[in-house]
This record gives structure tokens, sequence and C-alpha cells, in this order.
């Protein structure tokens, strides 16, 4: 008789797959952590470190603030806020007031911002006066919508001690009740359809994530803990830095170094200054690390976890940090749809190609069969990932149809393809669809498709995904012109699509073509570009 979950049977040591996962709230995740860490240290930025005392404090008076203004128990509203301060408290402050997070991404052009709220129906918004996208929205939502509000907080303030300039006032006695089957946050990912598509994540879906993680990570003694700096270079805004970094950080008591940007000198210099003892990346900042010119002489000591995750790593790249750290970088795979716990690597094990591990704690896949996701496949096969946990959300925003067709017998289908082994592995083959996943952001190509359209000399586009030695995928553009039209140089292209499109959607590679292939009835064919 095969074991239902057999995977269970090659777990680390200490790991129970079986362990209670009890969802809470993120305001009761807060309190915790406040009650028990008190005046330890909880985020560091620039010259300013809050104690969780602190930050708790913060918390609740941007929450009472916001209430005094109006915001109403399930209320949206949206977060454009890079890493900054403004983040965390602002994100637990809306939950702590009733209202729900739709996180917002800096990257994006001011177009697609105004999608999602509209999508969202988010008529307030938090942003910081470091981006002039804030100032833009604040001009435009103010005046089209009556009772719409946007709050930019002061960047200098979190230097200077100032106020941050957002509503501030004195905590309540008695917050908006909150139950942990509510929505928490409207997280935006394209899917398979470029189109802005939000996954509803309730608050017993991220409490139950960081809950997973723990359960896996403490069975191995490799959990966060008060004694732990993590460096956060990874935007907050995206579900990977928001669970594993911030949410799992907070709820072990340890601190964060918050850092605006991605830079080898200041990552460097919080290892080696102020031993820094953890460190989620995504292959890029991983290539980049590597590529240093005097790594070799660096004092990475204080290092005891390190991750990558977002996109595959390069095996070159993971053998030559592990013999500079000395440390396994560990690694799995999850979607935003599931908070985004699904799979990790087993610790020790040598793994193959596409491996991605075993599901977590309280979480089960299968492979289903791509033109039937009733019909799961046995070991060997390969076929759609299909999964299921208290993590996994329970559909996309205003989107019934769509929502009901990802899920059959209750497993989420992932639009990934790959397979499993005898012992539980999966490993991850291809996508269903043509998704690019690059430096760790999915990128879609019907997006920078209709962007170039917009150029009037191009008469047909195209763009697939390339490897890319630092990004691990990057676009490339085909391209045929309209007669009489002069050259396009992807300089030039690249130029006319940066108000169009994010700066990670922008193609690295262009080729002109007389025209592009199509199928037999009159698609242009990815395929056929992609396989020279």
């Amino acid at each position: 008789m095969s074991r239902p979950h057999p995977w269970e049977a090659i777990y680390p040591p200490g790991v129970d797959w079986g362990a209670p996962i009890v969802p809470i709230t993120l305001p009761a995740l807060l309190d915790a952590a406040v009650a028990r860490f008190s005046d330890l240290p909880a985020l560091r930025y620039r010259g300013l470190r809050l104690t969780f005392n602190d930050f708790g404090r913060r918390v609740d008076r941007l929450a009472a603030g916001l209430i005094a203004e109006g915001l109403a128990p399930g209320q949206a509203v949206g977060l454009l806020l890079p890493n900054t301060p403004a983040h965390p408290i602002a994100f637990f402050a809306v939950l702590r007031a009733g209202g729900r997070v739709v996180h917002l991404t800096p990257l994006d052009p001011l177009r697609a911002i105004w999608r999602k709220l509209a999508d969202s129906g988010a008529d307030w918004v938090i942003s910081t006066d470091l981006l002039p996208t804030g100032f833009k929205l604040q001009a435009g939502l103010e005046r089209q919508a009556a009772g719409a509000r946007v709050f930019l907080a002061r960047d200098a303030a979190w230097d200077t001690g100032a106020p941050p300039g957002w509503p501030d006032a004195a905590p309540q006695a008695c917050w908006p009740k909150v139950d942990p089957s509510d929505i928490a946050l409207l997280q935006y990912t394209g899917g398979t359809t470029g189109l802005p598509r939000a996954a509803c994540l309730s608050h017993a879906n991220l409490t139950a994530a960081v809950e997973i993680y723990r359960v896996w990570n403490a069975g191995q003694g490799r959990d966060m803990s008060p004694s732990d700096r993590v460096i956060c270079v990874l935007p907050l805004f995206h579900i990977y830095a928001l669970t594993t970094i911030l949410l799992r950080a907070l709820s072990s008591g340890a601190e964060i170094l918050l850092r605006a940007r991605f830079d080898t000198a200041a990552v460097l210099a919080d290892i080696e200054g102020l031993r820094a003892t953890v460190f989620p990346g995504v292959p890029t900042m991983w290539t980049a690390l590597a590529a240093v010119g005097d790594i070799g002489g660096r004092d990475l000591s204080s290092l005891r976890i390190v991750s990558s995750g977002g996109a595959p790593l390069p095996q070159e790249i993971a053998t030559r940090l592990e013999a500079l750290t000395g440390l396994r970088l560990g690694g799995g795979w999850g979607m935003t749809e599931t908070s985004p716990a699904g799979t990790n690597l087993i610790p020790g094990d040598s793994y193959g190609p596409g491996e991605i591990g075993v599901p977590l704690p309280g979480i089960e896949m299968r492979i289903v069969a791509l033109d039937d996701p009733g019909q799961v496949l046995p070991a060997g096969e390969t076929g759609e990932i299909a999964i299921r946990g208290p993590n996994v959300m329970a559909g996309y925003w205003q989107r019934p149809e769509e929502s009901t067709a990802a899920f059959a017998d209750g497993f989420f289908l992932t639009d990934d393809v790959g397979h499993r082994d005898a012992q539980g592995r999966f490993f991850l083959v291809d996508r269903k669809k043509d998704m690019i996943i690059s430096g760790g952001f999915n990128v879609y190509p019907r997006v920078i498709e209709d962007a170039i359209y917009e150029h009037p000399d191009v008469a047909e586009a195209a763009v697939i995904g390339v490897a890319d030695p630092y990004r691990g995928q990057a676009a490339k553009a085909f391209v045929a012109l309209r007669p009489g039209a002069a050259p396009l140089t992807l300089e030039a292209l690249r130029v006319f699509l940066s108000e169009r499109i994010g700066r990670h959607e922008l193609p690295t590679a262009l080729e002109l073509r007389d025209s592009l292939p199509k199928t037999a009835v009159g698609k242009l064919s990815r395929r056929e570009l992609a396989e020279p």
C-alpha cells in the first residue's frame, strides 16, 4: 500500500509534516512579537533603530490616525512603497485598523498602478516623497474621487525623528475586529494572462505560511531567533520578502536590516560590519556577490542561513557560494498564490536538475494530467503541479470564473509542469505558459508586446524569454517594422518603453525581421522564435 505522503519518509529528522498549523491574524502575530521581544531591536534602517515596542507603537498610532481620517473596516488601502520603514509600519497599521492592503509596485508605470487601483477598489494610498509617482497619484486620485486620500511619508523623517507626515493619533483601547479568514492582502500577479489579477491572501494564509516555515526550520535547528540579523534587500511589496523576511523575522524576534536596494558593497558591509547572520536573496544577487573581485578574502563567517528564491539559481554559482561560505544555499518553490510556501530542498541531499524539493509541513502536492486535472499521475510521469494547504489562497479578486478554473478537487493548479519521484521529491520541468522569471520578478510577454505595438514604426512584435547569466531569464523582442521605417535599435526601443512598462520588463535583446512566424490560424508563434 502506497503512502499518501511519501515525502514524510525522507523528511529531515525532527520535522513533522503533520505538526499543527494554527492560523491567527496578522495583528495578533505582531502583538505576540511585541509582548515577547519588547525591548529587543526589530528594525534598522540607515541611522534609525526601532525596538519591537517602538515598532508596535508606531503601527498603533498610524492605525488610530487612519481610523480618525475615516478608514472603514474592509476598506482597501494601496501601499506604493519601496523598502523604507514606511512599508512595514503601514502594512500592519492598515490591518490593525481593519482594512486590507493592496500591494502596488514602484517598478510599475503610472498607468499600471491606476489599473490596479481601479481593479482593487482602493482609493486610499500610502506612498513616500521618494517616489514621483506618489505625487502624481496624490494629484490624480484626490481630484477624481470624493473621499480618496493619498498620504506621502517623508523619507527624511526616518533620520531626523520628525513626524513622518501621515495620520498620527493616540492608540485606541479597542480595535476593529479582524478574523483569520478576512482578506489581508491583495497581491497582484499577472498569472498566465499578464493582466492585473490579485491573489486574495487572508490573515490565515499568511500566518499559516509563517508557521509552516517555522515548523520546517525549527525542526532542523535553522529557524530565526532574537540573536539573528536578517538582511532585507528584497522588496517588501513582493510576497517572497513579505513572508520569509518581514513576517518570519518579526515572529522570531530577529532584527531586520532594512535596505532600500541591493548593493554588493552595502551587503558585504552588513555581513562584515554588522555581522548579519541571515541573507535571503534571488539569483541575481548571489551572482553579483560571487563576481566581486576579492570575495574570496571577505569575512562571511557571521552568516549561518543563506537562501535563494524567485528563480532557479545556476549550479555553478551555488557551488561557488558554498565554497565561499561553507553553507549550502537553501531553496525551494512557491508562488504568490501560496503565500509563497510550497516546497523546500532537503538539506544534505544531492539535487538533481530541476529539483525543487519536498512539500513543506501541512502542504499536499500532486501531479495531474495536463488535459485532465482530475487525473492524478503516478511517480515519474510529467504533468501539472497541483497544491493544497492552509497557505493557499481561496481565489482571485473579482475573478470568479478564473478562480473556479484554478482549482480541481480542492488543489490549486499552478500552471507549472513537473513530476515527482517515488520518494516524493518534486521536479520543475517547464511552464504551461510563456511567463518569464527575470531577477525573481514575473514578466509577461504580452504586456511587453502590447507596449511595443504602441511604437508607430512597429508592424509585428513578439517577446520570448531567453537565458540571462545575471537575471536567470530576460525578455528578447522580435520586431517587424512597417515599410519605409528607419532601423530601430535596442537602446531606442528601451527608451520608448521606459514609461510604458517596468524596468524589470525592458527587453535586453532585439532582433529585427522582415516578418514573424505564424501558426496555421495566423497567430504569431513564440514557439518557432524560441526553437533556434
